[in-house]
């Protein structure tokens, strides 16, 4: 298992494992699916930003992917993040959440975030909301029947975690972007 930057060459595989996420899933609050442009866009609208997008890769093949995008758009944010991860339905339940996570936490804090939150759609998604739990976070809140998918009312955990010296410090360079 390999965990690495993805490249311009996955999007093909990015956008077939979010497709299904959408039209399967209720960790995501989208309808429909986007197109391969849309994720390159997505994506390089993250890495652009210097923040980390990252595939599991097993013998060749993506099974599943990791990234981290500021909360909000508000400079005030600059320090807070929000992770997303999606796996291959066939590669769950094998850890690799759990490695996907533990890697964009280090790298986020290496990049001087100092806290991550998780958005987690649907509040029956045990896989998400325990890969977040074994890896410190906590829940902070509940948006209860905030979104209507699969002909049903879904809430959505907000979980956060502290990064590196979390809030006890001020930032190395608080005026940085």
């Amino acid at each position: 298992m390999l965990i690495r930057p993805s490249t311009d060459a996955d999007l093909p595989s990015l956008t077939r494992l979010y497709a299904w996420h959408v039209l399967h899933g209720t960790g995501t609050f989208e309808l429909e699916p986007p197109d391969e442009p849309e994720m390159a866009r997505r994506r390089a609208d993250v890495v652009g930003k210097g923040l980390p997008w990252l595939v599991a890769e097993d013998a060749g093949r993506v099974l599943g992917y990791a990234y981290a995008n500021h909360f909000r758009p508000r400079r005030a944010y600059r320090f807070c993040l929000e992770d997303s991860i999606y796996l291959s339905p066939d590669a769950t339940g094998r850890g690799l959440g759990r490695l996907l996570l533990a890697e964009l936490l280090a790298r986020c804090e290496a990049a001087g975030a100092r806290q991550m939150l998780a958005v987690i759609g649907d509040s029956a998604n045990h896989g998400s909301i325990g890969v977040h739990r074994t890896l410190g976070f906590r829940q902070v809140g509940l948006l209860a029947s905030s979104g209507w998918k699969f002909d049903r009312w879904l809430d959505v955990v907000i979980m956060q975690r502290e990064l590196g010296p979390g809030a006890t410090t001020m930032p190395a360079d608080p005026h940085a972007d």
